[in-house]
């Protein structure tokens, strides 16, 4: 279920915080704050898609429904990136997108964001490399479904979610991970029990708390490092881009920061660890 919200911080999407400012605020005076429940669907496949919305926290799910229902992940969107793209290349989706970990989000109109997307700004930018990262990742979450444990798998959804969620604690059950993860929930139950024996999470009642958050990046597979570094090059990509377009922009700033974006993909990948 979707709900206004008149009290939201505008400023929690990554994306939307990267847009220099005076862009920035001209879309947000275009977007609804909303609050998106547990289980809300925001759409279905083969069905037009009449918003968009930028998260502000919580995690939302794109999954594809097999022929005997069943689903599987293919991607999960955060405060970090947007919901709808779809509607860049068509304007229907293939995929379901539903509300996992409850939260808020800033919802604009289709034809606001088509409208604005059709404008050479900034914004148009920001999201045509939004969508390749977005691809990016939904195509190693199929390597990593095909050839990672279910451990790693887990691990990987946590730290996803962690980030993306900013509190240790969060709700989820084991039934909604296991539809996410293509496995069955009681292979998802021994996942998360092994986890919590090796005390890197604590799991009681539907809410799930990291406890151990560099021990849970040792088990996850090295796909966690690959998604998260792409995905942070786009925001990181914009804010270079929006330093170097002010009228007073220091070389160096520029520089600098070029330089944090390298260091940054370095240790995600020194930190990644091989598949078990």
């Amino acid at each position: 279920m979707e709900e206004n919200d008149p009290n939201i911080d505008h400023s929690e999407n990554q994306l939307l915080e990267a847009l220099p400012r005076a862009e920035r605020l001209r879309l947000i005076r275009q977007m609804t704050p909303t609050v998106l429940r547990i289980k809300t669907v925001l759409f279905e496949p083969e069905q037009s898609i009449n918003a968009v919305h930028f998260p502000l926290e919580g995690v939302i799910s794109l999954v594809t429904i097999l022929e005997d229902g069943s689903t599987v992940e293919v991607a999960t969107v955060g405060n970090e990136g947007i919901v709808g793209v779809p509607l860049v290349t068509g304007g229907s989706s293939v995929v379901r997108a539903i509300s996992l970990v409850p939260g808020r989000t800033l919802r604009m109109p289709a034809a606001v964001f088509l409208a604005e997307f059709a404008r050479p700004a900034p914004f148009r930018a920001l999201i045509e490399r939004y969508l390749q990262a977005l691809f990016g990742q939904i195509s190693q979450a199929a390597a990593c479904n095909r050839l990672h444990s279910s451990d790693e798998r887990l691990s990987r959804w946590l730290l996803m979610s962690h980030d993306r969620v900013g509190n240790e604690t969060f709700p989820i059950t084991h039934e909604l991970l296991g539809q996410m993860l293509g496995s069955r929930r009681g292979t998802v139950t021994l996942s998360a029990e092994a986890l919590q024996a090796a005390g890197l999470i604590r799991y009681h009642r539907g809410l799930v708390t990291i406890i151990n958050r560099a021990g849970l990046e040792s088990v996850s597979c090295e796909c966690y490092g690959v998604i998260k570094s792409a995905l942070d090059g786009v925001v990181e990509s914009a804010a270079i881009e929006a330093l170097a377009s002010r009228r007073a922009v220091v070389p160096s700033e520029v520089v600098l920061l070029q330089l944090n974006r390298i260091r940054s993909a370095h240790k995600s990948i020194d930190t990644a660890r091989p598949a078990i």
